[in-house]
């Protein structure tokens, strides 16, 4: 984008749309919207719960666990009450502060997710390839700060684009055809050259996410071959049910992404709403179906789940 020469006062106050072209949809909408928000927040928060008040879930792979819930109730309060802010009461009107302040739990959340995602990877790892080693690699100490790391590495790599969004002037009034606030979307509305937006964008995709999906390819190849030389079926069939909920979970998170990528590549006819759509997924998906997934999938979990829930 060219440089605009501009003396006015930048705007401050822009309009969120929520879904362009499905507005008079917009409540029937909000029904899966409040639905994935309420089963996210109940869910993650139970998972959190019960890892946390019983020992025998103080594993590695149960306090990553809990990590991920924790990001999962971040990156779906940050978004979807706002969305159904929009689709009951209209209100889209957010300030640049806040639409900052927005992104920038969105993004980080979700480069938080990915590098906890390829941190249960290496759990797995660790678990099939080295199991007699596993207990002494992954200490306590150890766990606390590969957490620390993640969360340092997200916000860390988010933060300069408070300052690159700060700089920009908004000589116009600014309408985002979207549920929520992300970087680019923003700052394409700009009167300035955002270049420096495009290629910050570029790195951090490359450096974070991009990076975590080949390490978490290979890891996963690792393992496959570790499995296919065990000489038991029954051990080999108990390590893959280890790992099929990560794998489900992978594929939720990156998937909807990947699409959007594809289709916004090589497929042109499709309308703009199917990608605001798409990007909702993404928000709404994981925090949902998550808890869900290892709920009925980890035996461990279940137990307690029933036994909370059903057993006084």
């Amino acid at each position: 984008m060219p440089t605009v020469n501009y003396s006015g006062t930048s705007h401050t106050v822009f309009s969120l749309l929520g879904i362009p072209g499905l507005e008079d949809q917009h409540m029937w909408i909000s029904v899966p919207f409040f639905i994935a928000y309420v089963t996210a927040l109940l869910g993650n928060s139970l998972l959190i719960f019960i890892i946390l008040t019983k020992r025998s879930l103080h594993e590695p792979m149960y306090l990553f666990l809990c990590m991920l819930a924790g990001a999962d109730i971040v990156l779906s309060t940050s978004t979807i009450p706002w969305a159904l802010a929009i689709f009951w009461f209209h209100a889209g009107d957010i300030s640049l502060d806040c639409c900052i302040t927005q992104l920038f739990f969105v993004h980080s959340t979700f480069i938080s997710e990915s590098g906890i995602l390829l941190v249960m990877v290496f759990d797995r790892y660790i678990a099939i390839c080295y199991p007699l080693r596993y207990i002494t690699i992954l200490t306590n100490a150890l766990i606390k700060k590969i957490g620390v790391t993640v969360f340092l590495r997200s916000y860390g790599t988010i933060f300069p684009i408070i300052f690159l969004l700060k700089r920009l002037t908004f000589c116009q009034n600014i309408i985002i055809p979207r549920t929520f606030c992300e970087h680019i979307g923003l700052a394409k509305n700009a009167c300035n050259d955002i270049q420096i937006n495009i290629w910050y964008r570029f790195s951090i995709l490359m450096s974070t996410v991009v990076l975590d999906v080949v390490l978490i390819f290979i890891s996963y190849m690792l393992i496959l071959h570790t499995l296919f030389h065990m000489p038991s079926p029954d051990a080999r069939q108990k390590a893959l049910n280890t790992c099929g909920s990560h794998v489900c979970i992978i594929i939720l998170f990156y998937g909807p992404g990947i699409f959007t990528i594809l289709t916004q590549r090589f497929v042109h006819h499709i309308p703009p709403h199917i990608h605001i759509l798409v990007a909702n997924v993404c928000i709404l998906a994981p925090p949902m179906l998550n808890p869900i997934i290892y709920g009925i999938k980890t035996k461990q979990i279940q137990e307690e789940v029933v036994h909370f829930l059903f057993i006084k």
